[in-house]
């Protein structure tokens, strides 16, 4: 069998379709016993548009925000809890309390760092999963 250049196989990767290449990826993994995240985005964005669009449906689409310290102005991480969840004084205070606790649940990107940024202010520690 000939040797293809790297050129070539690109070439070829790019007249695949999505569930070719998905395909080729689960043998590749099998026979050669790796995890293929890097040859994956790289077979993908050879694909042109649809490799992006498949890479783009990969990505984590939704994110919890997981209070996991109050530090020390408690008061003010209760009021960003409850303006972020719309919770109760009592609610707010048990979220704080009861640290790892997540205060919102599968949203967006976008939505999970505002609230990350919100609360990191007021003084707590977060993390965004």
């Amino acid at each position: 069998m000939a040797k293809l250049s790297q050129d070539e196989l690109l070439e070829q990767f790019g007249e695949m379709t999505l569930i070719e290449l998905s395909e080729f990826v689960k043998a590749f993994e099998e026979k050669f016993d790796v995890e293929a995240a890097a040859p994956v985005a790289v077979a993908a964005a050879a694909g042109g548009a649809a490799g992006g669009a498949a890479e783009a449906a990969e990505e984590q689409d939704e994110f919890d925000v997981v209070l996991t310290g109050a530090g020390d102005k408690k008061i003010q991480v209760i009021k960003v809890v409850r303006e972020l969840t719309s919770l109760g004084l009592k609610e707010a205070k048990d979220v704080v309390d009861g640290v790892p606790k997540p205060v919102l649940e599968k949203v967006s990107k976008e939505q999970a760092d505002k609230a990350a940024e919100s609360l990191k202010a007021a003084g707590a520690s977060v993390e965004v999963k």
